[in-house]
């Protein structure tokens, strides 16, 4: 496991990412666990997927047992073809997966997603423009973990 600081003078905070290397991952997990991120304030994401990317993975939650919104672009995995999986897990236990068609995402090209959160919905600005939300399961307006994993690098994340 590797770890690295990282400062980001305009969001006024630290964050700190364990990296974890899973053998059937292109790139490694990707993790960020002290980070703290609100009802009322943006976070800002941006991934490159591999060129060969079959999908990835943004996980927002307590932790890896406790995730509110697990959003899963897969250009072809698991059965889907550009279509993007939302989800929840709870206590370990996965709930009902959600999908969306509208795929903008490119194999080998950088993306920003901007998630905003309220305590019924997160909201998400894809790389179009486009926006989508998904249920806030958890029902909590605060999350300290976030993750990626699959087929992409994070390139940078803001809170705001």
């Amino acid at each position: 496991m590797e770890m690295c600081f990282l400062f980001w003078p305009q969001a006024s905070i630290y964050l700190s990412i364990s990296i974890s290397f899973l053998p059937l991952c292109h790139f490694p997990l990707q993790k960020v666990t002290d980070m703290t991120f609100k009802e009322g304030q943006e976070f800002k994401i941006r991934v490159k997927p591999s060129d060969d990317c079959n999908s990835f993975s943004i996980n927002i939650g307590h932790d890896a047992e406790n995730i509110g919104m697990h959003f899963n672009p897969r250009f072809d995995a698991s059965g889907d073809t550009n279509t993007i999986v939302f989800n929840s897990k709870s206590g370990g236990d996965w709930g009902e997966e959600c999908r969306e068609g509208n795929f903008p995402f490119v194999r080998g090209e950088e993306c920003k997603f901007h998630i905003n959160l309220s305590m019924e919905s997160f909201y998400i600005k894809l790389p179009d423009g486009s926006m989508l939300d998904f249920p806030n399961r958890l029902g909590d307006i605060k999350y300290k973990y976030f993750s990626i994993g699959g087929d992409a690098r994070i390139v940078g994340i803001k809170i705001k």
